[in-house]
Protein backbone atom coordinates (compact mmCIF):
# COMPACT_ATOMS: atom_id res chain seq x y z
CA UNK A 1 0.00 0.00 0.00
CA UNK A 2 2.58 2.48 1.05
CA UNK A 3 4.43 1.55 -2.54
CA UNK A 4 1.40 2.47 -4.31
CA UNK A 5 0.94 5.83 -2.70
CA UNK A 6 4.53 6.71 -3.48
CA UNK A 7 3.80 5.83 -7.19
CA UNK A 8 0.66 7.60 -7.41
CA UNK A 9 2.04 10.99 -5.66
CA UNK A 10 5.31 10.58 -8.54
CA UNK A 11 2.78 10.45 -11.07
CA UNK A 12 0.93 13.62 -10.05
CA UNK A 13 4.36 15.18 -9.78
CA UNK A 14 5.11 14.48 -13.05
CA UNK A 15 2.05 15.46 -14.60
CA UNK A 16 2.01 18.47 -12.76
CA UNK A 17 5.74 18.96 -14.18
CA UNK A 18 4.45 17.96 -17.81
CA UNK A 19 0.94 20.70 -17.59
CA UNK A 20 3.49 23.43 -15.88
CA UNK A 21 6.03 23.04 -18.93
CA UNK A 22 3.68 22.59 -21.23
CA UNK A 23 1.78 26.02 -20.04
CA UNK A 24 5.23 27.95 -20.07
CA UNK A 25 5.90 27.21 -23.81
CA UNK A 26 2.65 28.55 -24.94
CA UNK A 27 2.62 32.63 -25.82
CA UNK A 28 -0.80 34.42 -25.63
CA UNK A 29 -2.25 35.75 -28.22
CA UNK A 30 -1.24 39.27 -30.14
CA UNK A 31 -3.54 41.93 -28.38
CA UNK A 32 -5.78 43.42 -31.52
CA UNK A 33 -5.73 47.38 -30.97
CA UNK A 34 -7.70 49.94 -33.44
CA UNK A 35 -4.13 50.26 -35.32
CA UNK A 36 -3.43 45.92 -35.95
CA UNK A 37 -3.54 45.60 -39.61
CA UNK A 38 -5.42 43.07 -41.02
CA UNK A 39 -6.58 41.74 -44.37
CA UNK A 40 -9.97 41.20 -46.07
CA UNK A 41 -11.16 40.57 -49.08
CA UNK A 42 -14.06 42.21 -50.75
CA UNK A 43 -15.93 41.16 -54.08
CA UNK A 44 -12.08 39.81 -55.28
CA UNK A 45 -10.18 42.72 -54.04
CA UNK A 46 -7.47 42.33 -51.15
CA UNK A 47 -7.70 45.28 -48.57
CA UNK A 48 -5.07 45.52 -45.64
CA UNK A 49 -6.81 47.93 -43.11
CA UNK A 50 -6.59 48.99 -39.73
CA UNK A 51 -9.00 46.77 -37.50
CA UNK A 52 -10.36 49.89 -36.39
CA UNK A 53 -11.75 50.27 -40.17
CA UNK A 54 -14.66 48.23 -41.52
CA UNK A 55 -14.21 46.47 -44.78
CA UNK A 56 -16.90 47.17 -47.14
CA UNK A 57 -19.72 45.02 -47.70
CA UNK A 58 -19.80 45.96 -51.72
CA UNK A 59 -16.30 47.02 -53.71
CA UNK A 60 -16.53 48.38 -56.91
CA UNK A 61 -12.93 49.14 -58.21
CA UNK A 62 -12.01 52.32 -59.52
CA UNK A 63 -7.92 52.86 -58.58
CA UNK A 64 -8.02 56.27 -60.14
CA UNK A 65 -6.14 59.52 -58.49
CA UNK A 66 -8.92 62.33 -57.25
CA UNK A 67 -8.16 65.13 -55.83
CA UNK A 68 -9.97 66.83 -52.69
CA UNK A 69 -12.81 69.90 -53.24
CA UNK A 70 -12.46 70.38 -49.30
CA UNK A 71 -11.52 69.01 -46.16
CA UNK A 72 -13.75 65.61 -45.97
CA UNK A 73 -13.07 63.41 -42.99
CA UNK A 74 -11.93 60.22 -43.44
CA UNK A 75 -14.47 57.68 -41.85
CA UNK A 76 -14.02 54.24 -40.12
CA UNK A 77 -17.18 53.27 -41.99
CA UNK A 78 -18.87 54.60 -44.74
CA UNK A 79 -21.09 56.88 -42.96
CA UNK A 80 -21.44 59.87 -40.70
CA UNK A 81 -21.47 57.14 -37.88
CA UNK A 82 -18.15 56.29 -38.25
CA UNK A 83 -14.60 57.60 -36.09
CA UNK A 84 -12.53 59.72 -37.82
CA UNK A 85 -9.11 58.56 -39.28
CA UNK A 86 -7.96 61.92 -40.29
CA UNK A 87 -8.53 64.84 -42.76
CA UNK A 88 -8.17 65.45 -46.55
CA UNK A 89 -6.75 68.48 -47.51
CA UNK A 90 -8.12 70.41 -49.87
CA UNK A 91 -6.32 70.02 -53.72
CA UNK A 92 -4.76 66.80 -52.12
CA UNK A 93 -4.43 64.02 -54.69
CA UNK A 94 -5.58 60.90 -53.06
CA UNK A 95 -6.11 56.96 -54.46
CA UNK A 96 -10.00 55.94 -54.37
CA UNK A 97 -9.61 52.16 -54.42
CA UNK A 98 -13.63 51.89 -55.21
CA UNK A 99 -17.15 52.96 -54.81
CA UNK A 100 -18.55 51.59 -51.90
CA UNK A 101 -22.55 51.55 -50.17
CA UNK A 102 -24.32 54.51 -49.60
CA UNK A 103 -22.39 55.74 -52.57
CA UNK A 104 -18.94 56.33 -50.53
CA UNK A 105 -15.97 56.26 -51.53
CA UNK A 106 -12.96 53.84 -50.21
CA UNK A 107 -9.60 56.10 -50.09
CA UNK A 108 -6.22 54.27 -49.49
CA UNK A 109 -2.91 53.85 -50.92
CA UNK A 110 -1.93 51.77 -53.56
CA UNK A 111 1.42 49.93 -53.65
CA UNK A 112 3.49 49.45 -56.34
CA UNK A 113 4.18 46.79 -58.08
CA UNK A 114 7.26 44.55 -56.69
CA UNK A 115 9.36 42.58 -58.66
CA UNK A 116 9.63 38.78 -57.84
CA UNK A 117 13.22 38.23 -56.66
CA UNK A 118 15.03 35.90 -58.71
CA UNK A 119 17.82 33.42 -56.95
CA UNK A 120 19.97 32.85 -60.16
CA UNK A 121 21.38 35.97 -61.26
CA UNK A 122 21.79 34.40 -64.74
CA UNK A 123 18.50 33.48 -64.86
CA UNK A 124 17.10 37.12 -63.84
CA UNK A 125 19.40 39.11 -67.00
CA UNK A 126 17.71 36.23 -69.59
CA UNK A 127 13.98 36.13 -68.33
CA UNK A 128 11.29 39.07 -67.36
CA UNK A 129 10.93 39.87 -63.93
CA UNK A 130 7.51 38.86 -62.58
CA UNK A 131 5.12 41.40 -60.52
CA UNK A 132 3.52 40.23 -57.58
CA UNK A 133 0.08 41.69 -57.14
CA UNK A 134 0.12 43.28 -53.59
CA UNK A 135 -2.97 44.03 -51.83
CA UNK A 136 -4.09 47.61 -51.63
CA UNK A 137 -4.46 49.45 -48.25
CA UNK A 138 -7.49 50.83 -47.25
CA UNK A 139 -7.41 53.98 -44.94
CA UNK A 140 -11.02 55.47 -44.88
CA UNK A 141 -14.01 55.85 -46.49
CA UNK A 142 -15.32 59.64 -47.65
CA UNK A 143 -18.31 60.74 -49.16
CA UNK A 144 -18.38 60.87 -52.62
CA UNK A 145 -18.78 64.87 -53.37
CA UNK A 146 -15.60 64.90 -50.86
CA UNK A 147 -13.60 64.05 -54.23
CA UNK A 148 -13.39 64.58 -58.16
CA UNK A 149 -10.77 63.11 -60.85
CA UNK A 150 -7.88 64.64 -60.71
CA UNK A 151 -8.37 65.89 -64.47
CA UNK A 152 -11.84 67.44 -63.91
CA UNK A 153 -10.06 69.07 -60.68
CA UNK A 154 -9.69 72.56 -62.63
CA UNK A 155 -13.28 72.83 -64.35
CA UNK A 156 -15.09 71.59 -61.45
CA UNK A 157 -13.76 74.31 -59.49
CA UNK A 158 -14.34 76.49 -62.26
CA UNK A 159 -17.76 75.42 -62.61
CA UNK A 160 -18.65 75.78 -58.74
CA UNK A 161 -17.83 79.77 -58.93
CA UNK A 162 -20.41 82.30 -58.79
CA UNK A 163 -20.84 84.23 -61.92
CA UNK A 164 -19.92 87.65 -62.05
CA UNK A 165 -22.90 89.73 -62.65
CA UNK A 166 -22.18 92.65 -64.94
CA UNK A 167 -22.24 95.82 -62.89
CA UNK A 168 -25.57 97.67 -63.50
CA UNK A 169 -25.59 101.52 -63.80
CA UNK A 170 -27.28 103.54 -61.28
CA UNK A 171 -30.30 104.89 -63.12
CA UNK A 172 -30.13 108.22 -64.94
CA UNK A 173 -31.06 110.86 -63.06
CA UNK A 174 -33.71 113.30 -63.95
CA UNK A 175 -33.46 116.42 -63.67
CA UNK A 176 -35.51 119.43 -63.90
CA UNK A 177 -34.73 123.45 -63.41
CA UNK A 178 -37.02 125.28 -61.18
CA UNK A 179 -36.98 129.41 -61.20
CA UNK A 180 -33.42 128.98 -63.54
CA UNK A 181 -30.92 129.36 -60.62
CA UNK A 182 -32.17 125.72 -58.89
CA UNK A 183 -32.91 122.48 -60.21
CA UNK A 184 -34.88 119.28 -58.79
CA UNK A 185 -33.27 115.97 -60.07
CA UNK A 186 -35.54 112.66 -59.49
CA UNK A 187 -33.62 109.53 -57.86
CA UNK A 188 -34.09 106.47 -60.50
CA UNK A 189 -34.18 104.49 -57.73
CA UNK A 190 -36.71 105.64 -55.12
CA UNK A 191 -38.28 107.71 -57.43
CA UNK A 192 -37.90 110.70 -54.94
CA UNK A 193 -37.09 114.08 -56.07
CA UNK A 194 -34.58 116.24 -54.36
CA UNK A 195 -34.16 120.02 -54.67
CA UNK A 196 -30.59 121.64 -54.80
Amino acid sequence: MELNMKKMVNLRIALSLLFVFAVAGCKAPPKITDDTMVTSTVDGVTLIHRHAVTPPAQLSPINEEYRALYPASVMTRPDFGGKVVTTLQTGGSYTVLGMVENNWLAVGEQPQQAAAPDADAKKAADSVPQTTAQPAQLTGYVPFRALVKSDLYDQTLKADQPKRRARTSAKKKTCVSVDGDSKACQNGNSGTWIIN
